[in-house]
């Protein structure tokens, strides 16, 4: 058996960063170099929120476009990854007996591409989304993370993409980060480093500085999956 596979958390940022070359999308690309190629990935991303639990399972997922006013070149992007069937009825079974919904209509959102397009160029590992139900809470989307695990050794990479801080509503242009954004994101690594994960199951308990970094928690819960 190969070595385990890692399980990563990136924060994916803006889908510029897929046509940008940059601090973080070098970073991106250097893990893929730095990690023996996956039979596969497993992705969670921010970006497919659905009000049940639910896994691609098709053999050519599409390349998702969903977002609003970027030059044309980043609509033009596609990322031909293949899909796995396989690997979403394992999934299915991996959660069981919690429903996994194998969905043929999805494909592949800009939280997966914008991504995969730096740390895998070639597209040629296939690729499977599971979805974020947002019926459940954050100990739920641990829980399954837990379950997932199996797949690491199994040469499946697990890959989230979301961020520990998401809220545009905050955005302005001279300000280039808010001091309760670094102070939550500082605490969030702080408590990984520690282990101290319940912490993070139950981030709106960490105060201020949670609420107005998770003001809706789809771009933080990925990192549960990972944990």
């Amino acid at each position: 058996m190969s070595a385990r596979m890692p399980a990563l958390f990136l924060g994916h940022g803006s889908p510029m960063n897929a046509l940008e070359d940059n601090a973080y999308t070098q970073t991106w690309a250097e893990l893929g170099r730095r990690f023996p190629a996956p039979k596969a990935i497993l992705m969670i991303s921010a970006h497919w929120m659905t009000n049940t639990t639910a896994v691609t399972a098709m053999e050519q997922p599409r390349t998702i476009h969903d977002f609003g006013g970027f030059p044309p070149a980043l609509y033009a992007m596609q990322y031909p990854a293949p899909g796995s069937p396989a690997l979403a009825q394992r999934v299915a079974a991996l959660l069981a007996p919690e429903t996994v919904v194998l969905d043929h209509s999805w494909g592949l959102d800009h939280g997966a591409w914008s991504l995969l397009v730096k740390v895998y160029p070639q597209a040629n590992i296939p690729v499977v989304q599971l979805s974020l139900n947002l019926n459940q809470d954050a100990a739920y989307h641990y829980a399954l993370g837990q379950q997932l695990s199996a797949l690491r050794d199994e040469d499946i990479m697990l890959m989230a993409s979301g961020n520990v801080v998401h809220n545009l509503r905050q955005l302005h242009p001279q300000i280039r980060a808010y001091d309760w954004a670094e102070r939550f994101d500082q605490a969030v690594k702080d408590k990984i480093i520690q282990g101290d994960f319940e912490a993070l199951i139950h981030f709106e308990k960490m105060g201020m500085d949670a609420r107005l970094s998770i003001p809706t928690a789809e771009h933080y819960l990925p990192l549960l999956y990972i944990l």
